[in-house]
């Protein structure tokens, strides 16, 4: 009998294609650059950071049955990541996200993940298998607002550890069932909790306390190179500044200081020293290195 993993990772699933240039680009610029085409999607990129914390995850996702998932389903296995319970229908192409990026960071980015929205609660299936699962689950904003409303409220998960992450500031209006059933970890950066706080704020802190006082239990922000906070019900705020780094990329940082934080915690390392972890080695992907 296969063992259980360590943690659920349950979202996107799908690859990146990043055209980055090594200069700051306006609008309409035509310029030289590197194009990557990478495993991605938040479900996929935090279990590739776990495991590389020495942890065992496995996604919920949906990936197609056609040339490009089954390469994906080999770059998952060749970084440690399980995908025995992905979903795998043969009507649907394996999902994209394209991003183009510049020496200030992401320009813009289209994330196609119709088919992961197309498979809706199929992809939940596994979970039968394992009743009242009460180890860290990881959720992903790529996730219908409807689905992530049937899983605050999904009897299979009422034990879990909930991590919520948006997956990009358009889609952070899709937390609010989870807001408002008082469930999950969120992580966000400023411009997503200041959308789940209905405000704008002077910081990482004031924006995490906004979206606790929303209703969330605990929520935790980054803000680019600025401290990050971390907000708790009847909790101190904290806040960590970032170590100065040179851009060399920005899609996945947030999806790795959810995993280190996330390996920290199941250490039981102090708050503190939680966040610690969470931000330099998000800072450390930004500057082009793996963590840890």
């Amino acid at each position: 009998m296969t063992p259980a993993p360590d943690i659920l990772c349950i979202g996107a699933m799908l690859w990146d294609v990043i055209g980055r240039a090594p200069r700051r680009m306006a609008p309409g610029a035509d310029v030289p650059g590197r194009i990557r085409h990478l495993p991605g999607g938040v479900a996929l990129n935090v279990a590739v950071a776990l495991a590389r914390w020495g942890l065992v995850p496995s996604v919920l996702s949906a990936v197609g049955r056609d040339a490009e998932g089954e390469a994906l389903i080999a770059e998952a296995h060749r970084f440690g990541v399980r995908t025995d319970l992905l979903c795998r229908d043969a009507g649907l192409p394996t999902d994209c996200y394209m991003a183009i990026e510049d020496s200030e960071g992401l320009i813009a980015a289209i994330a196609d993940a119709l088919s992961l929205e197309l498979a809706g609660a199929a992809i939940l299936a596994p979970l039968d298998m394992m009743p009242e699962w009460s180890g860290p689950v990881v959720l992903d904003g790529n996730l219908t607002e409807d689905l992530l409303a049937s899983i605050a409220r999904d009897a299979r998960l009422a034990r879990a550890d909930l991590r919520v992450v948006p997956a990009s500031p358009g889609k952070a209006e899709r937390l609010e069932p989870l807001i408002a059933a008082r469930r999950g970890c969120f992580y966000l950066n400023r411009l997503e909790a200041e959308i789940l706080a209905g405000r704008a704020c002077s910081d990482a802190a004031q924006a995490a306390e906004a979206v606790v006082a929303r209703g969330a239990a605990r929520v935790l922000v980054t803000d680019g190179p600025h401290p990050a906070a971390e907000a708790m019900a009847g909790q101190p705020t904290l806040t960590h500044q970032p170590p100065a780094v040179t851009v060399a990329r920005v899609t996945g940082a947030g999806d790795c200081f959810l995993a280190a934080h996330l390996a920290a915690e199941l250490k039981e390392m102090p708050r503190d020293a939680a966040l610690r972890q969470a931000v330099r080695a998000s800072a450390a992907h930004v500057s082009g290195k793996d963590v840890p």
